[in-house]
């Protein structure tokens, strides 16, 4: 039987396509050329700072539990005793049968420990970034933003189909040429009040100003810095004593110093209404388990009143520091528990980390494309969970290994 003309251009076609996971599984290969293949780690049990991994037990500098709230008794408490009431998952979307008390009172703490109108939650802090920018933004639109933002947010931008304009990092003036370039537009800037991978913090009141003369909304996402900066943790734009005015946009996760999980945006009334109606990262996912909610709200109570924890959080990165300096390591300027040592070349951060595993504990190590070609670092993260011994035996071990000639 003769084969028809169409069976024949349909046979070439799909001959002639690409195909996808083809190209998928060569640029894996590439990146396993590099060296900079990203891989998992399973742990098989926790204990304060402390894995269990590979069948060791290592003390682990990489974790942003930084208030050592992820194994607090009083939290899983919370959870369990919600669980009994309202079962594991809830079931449903917010906005279908989803939201339950649990949520609505974990919203209203949110708002009031940040000082704003009304909060709203989100699963993660990824789908609250795009939630927010897509509602926000129209296309074509403005969005300026610091290099060195974490991704969810350049996502965000141009998930909305915004013009996505970077300026380097803190570079106030830069951010203002900018935003003056577009003075017709809606415009909004948005920055990470802690940078994930530096540590440092943003300079807000500069950047509330900038955007008050411009006309600008400010966004600020705060998952580093809320729990952290603040007389009561309520994070680094009340740091910068910057009302809901001059922050009109304030996420922050709670997966890091709550250590629970998910995502806020706090603001005006208008705000959550808003997103509430067009933020689709919201409006179609399931809402976050009812129990999260009431373990957030406790580990939100614990943050707030518990000042001992951020007490004891930044004396130890005073400690840290003051070794690190006395040891001549290339350790970046920060102030947060984000304390990163800069050891530019990918695979000397690498065989960092792997003597440093071998000494029992924990750091990993930070390549591109997460960071710059040539700025590979350790990322040492602090917790309230650790102790002073802890901070001296990653001193000691640092200090066994050949870092201070590190090329930044």
């Amino acid at each position: 039987m003769r084969t028809s003309w169409r069976k024949k251009a349909a046979d070439t076609a799909v001959a002639a396509r690409p195909d996808l996971l083809e190209r998928l599984a060569v640029q894996t290969a590439d990146r396993v050329r590099a060296q900079l293949q990203r891989r998992l780690r399973i742990v098989t049990g926790v204990e304060g700072p402390f894995v269990e991994t590979g069948g060791r037990r290592l003390l682990t500098f990489c974790s942003n539990d930084y208030l050592g709230l992820a194994r607090d008794p009083r939290l899983i408490a919370a959870w369990k005793q919600a669980a009994d009431v309202s079962g594991v998952g809830s079931g449903s979307a917010h906005l279908i049968c989803g939201h339950r008390s649990e949520h609505a009172e974990l919203e209203e703490a949110l708002a009031e420990w940040t000082g704003r109108e009304r909060a709203l939650l989100f699963s993660t802090g990824y789908m609250a970034n795009l939630g927010v920018m897509q509602a926000l933004l129209q296309r074509g639109e403005p969005c300026v933003q610091d290099k060195l933002n974490h991704a969810c947010l350049l996502d965000g931008a141009q998930l909305a189909g915004a013009t996505l304009k970077r300026y380097p990092h803190a570079d106030v003036e830069a951010a203002a040429r900018q935003l003056h370039g577009d003075a017709d537009a809606c415009a909004l800037l948005a920055t990470d009040g802690v940078f994930s991978m530096d540590g440092d913090i943003a300079p807000l009141r500069e950047l509330a100003e900038l955007c008050s003369r411009e006309g600008a909304t400010l966004m600020v996402d705060d998952a580093h810095g809320l729990g952290v900066l603040g007389d009561d943790g309520a994070g680094s734009a009340t740091e910068a004593s910057l009302s809901e005015r001059e922050v009109p946009v304030l996420m922050a996760t709670l997966g890091k110093a709550l250590g629970c999980s998910g995502a806020f945006v706090a603001g005006s009334a208008s705000l959550i209404d808003g997103l509430i109606q067009f933020a689709r990262t919201y409006i179609y996912t399931t809402a976050m388990p009812p129990a999260l909610a009431a373990a957030t709200h406790c580990a939100v109570t614990l943050a707030r009143t518990e000042n001992w924890r951020r007490e004891k959080l930044q004396a130890l990165i005073r400690r840290f520091r003051h070794g690190a300096q006395q040891l001549g390591l290339p350790l970046m300027p920060s102030r947060t528990a984000i304390q990163p040592l800069l050891l530019g070349d990918a695979q000397r951060a690498m065989d960092t980390s792997r003597a440093l595993e071998a000494q029992g504990l924990l750091v990993v190590a930070i390549r591109p494309p997460t960071v710059p070609q040539g700025q590979a670092r350790l990322r040492i993260t602090l917790s309230a969970a650790h102790e002073e011994a802890h901070v001296d035996r990653l001193l000691d071990a640092l200090a066994s290994l050949p870092l201070t000639d590190a090329t930044v």
